[in-house]
């Protein structure tokens, strides 16, 4: 029977859950992701400038996506075929690391703002409670990209 049209979007959900699950790398971007976002509102960022970093933190998911599927599918190659396995495995990693590094030039570029940096500062500073909640969300998300993760959880 074949699958219904709703189903691939399941399948979808499944596959991008997996991958934050057990993909470090995922969670970091995500991470990442999470503080361009919120570090954002201190700018005056119009509709092209939010969809320039839309469009580049979906990449940089969707390029790592890829690149956990290509790592798991030559994971343990014939020992004939062990060689190409591994430049694939680094030839993928390598487009993220490409789109990435694109990424965070695109970002310096846009987020160099020295009043910006001022703003930041002194909305912290006034509020001492929300800057120890930022610090506090650093641990978190260290935890959530680098702590140990219990298999099939």
């Amino acid at each position: 029977m074949k699958p219904r049209f709703v189903d691939s979007f399941l399948y979808a959900a499944q596959g991008i859950r997996t991958a934050v699950r057990e993909e470090r790398n995922m969670r970091f971007h995500l991470c990442a992701a999470f503080y361009v976002y919120l570090f954002s509102l201190f700018y005056g960022f119009g509709k092209t400038e939010y969809i320039l970093i839309t469009l580049m933190v979906c990449g940089v998911l969707a390029l790592e996506l890829v690149n956990s599927s290509l790592e798991r599918t030559v994971e343990r190659p014939a020992p004939d075929r062990y060689m190409t396995a591994g430049v694939v495995k680094d030839m993928a990693a390598g487009a993220v690391l490409v789109f990435s590094i694109g990424c965070a030039v695109c970002g310096a570029v846009l987020f160099w703002d020295i009043a910006a940096f001022r703003r930041m500062f002194a909305f912290f500073a006034a509020r001492p409670l929300l800057a120890v909640l930022l610090a506090a969300s650093l641990a978190v998300a260290w935890q959530f990209i680098f702590g140990k993760r219990k298999e099939g959880k």
